[in-house]
């Protein structure tokens, strides 16, 4: 018979296992995300391998986990191999497309620096003119005056 201790310790246990399996599901996607950040900047191969408490394999490759096994082991890519040619293609083209962003992006930071420069160089050339309420009146012409 169960009583009301019980299942309050039983409550207990379950919800601390249901703690860790969320603390592990959120370092294990943390963890993934990383490794893909990786992989996007530097246009490297990875494989994660995480285990859960239950022994339970998680994985997280780019190609794919089995490519970067073989070739962390030195054994050849098949010769069949098209989706690791694909893949370096994809890459390859996705980092041209990045490096001419970054560089328009350059440009146009480059063409607002300069733009900045001569808006100042404008301001403080109208620091220095007197302003027109300071002008004395008799020096403006009779459409600045009305």
């Amino acid at each position: 018979k169960k009583t009301k201790w019980r299942k309050k310790i039983e409550t207990k246990k379950n919800e601390k296992e249901d703690e860790r399996l969320i603390t592990f599901s959120k370092r294990r996607s943390g963890i993934y995300k990383k490794a893909c950040e990786l992989v996007t900047l530097t246009g490297s191969e990875i494989a994660v391998v995480v285990f859960s408490q239950s022994g339970k394999p998680y994985t997280f490759g780019h190609p794919s986990v089995e490519a970067v096994a073989n070739r962390f082991l030195g054994m050849n890519h098949l010769p069949n191999d098209n989706i690791h040619s694909l893949v370096v293609g994809h890459r390859q083209v996705r980092i041209n497309e990045l490096n001419q962003q970054h560089n328009e992006l350059r440009r146009q930071l480059e063409e607002e620096k300069e733009q900045e420069k001569i808006l100042t160089q404008m301001r403080r050339g109208k620091e220095t003119q007197p302003r027109w309420w300071e002008t004395p009146v008799d020096e403006h012409n009779l459409q600045e005056l009305l």
